[in-house]
């Protein structure tokens, strides 16, 4: 059990810390990732961005993932559940999510420009991974940006979700992974698990300041 979404960073940050020293951005999938992207980004001394990605829940059970849409409109699905849907809903709900992704990062970066990440290393953080989707989605737009290396480090993931997103990165370092079947969800791994506001997003990333693309990034 991790304490709460700091503790899980500060856990993550030790399993990441050999990474200290090299060219490194830290993405975060708000909003409850800011939390632990922060304790990471600030252990590697690295840049903190956002890679803003918005669950599709299904239409009889929002909280349950089929789908996840990046920033920049690149859908993922689970076949098997999208199978049953109606392509015209799937697309409506895309652009609707696709939409609100684009609001939120305006309104957690104010307008700031993406951390270059061209030739580095990209580690993408979340506080748990259940379905992964979400996980997929920013993995495939981080990837367009040019990236040497993606990893994906999160507290906790149904192992299932791990061995699927294994091809799509070059490391995966997940903390716990419970034995199969006994996963259930992402809070249940946390003694508190409180739902984080945009307010909290906002004030996380204000203290992240990021020079020009020919200077060295400030450490947070």
């Amino acid at each position: 059990m991790f304490r709460d979404r700091t503790d899980a960073g500060r856990q993550l940050a030790q399993a990441l810390i050999g990474y200290k020293g090299q060219p490194v951005v830290v993405y975060a999938l708000p909003r409850g990732g800011a939390v632990l992207g922060v304790e990471v980004a600030r252990a590697l001394e690295a840049p903190l961005d956002l890679i803003v990605v918005r669950k599709i829940g299904h239409p009889r059970s929002p909280e349950y993932a089929i789908g996840a849409v990046a920033e920049d409109g690149y859908v993922v699905t689970n076949p098997a559940e999208t199978a049953t849907l109606d392509e015209r809903w799937i697309e409506r709900a895309a652009a609707d999510e696709l939409k609100e992704a684009r609001r939120r990062r305006a309104l957690f970066l104010g307008g700031r420009s993406p951390v270059a990440v061209n030739d580095k290393i990209a580690i993408i953080i979340d506080d748990g991974l259940a379905t992964g989707l979400t996980m997929q989605a920013a993995v495939y737009e981080i990837r367009k940006r040019g990236p040497r290396e993606v990893v994906a480090a999160v507290p906790v993931a149904a192992p299932e979700t791990v061995n699927r997103l294994r091809p799509e990165v070059d490391k995966v370092i997940v903390l716990f992974i419970p034995s199969a079947g006994l996963f259930g969800a992402v809070g249940s791994f946390y003694r508190r698990f409180d739902q984080v506001s945009d307010d909290e997003v906002v004030m996380i990333m204000s203290g992240v300041e990021c020079k020009p693309d020919s200077e060295q990034p400030p450490g947070i």
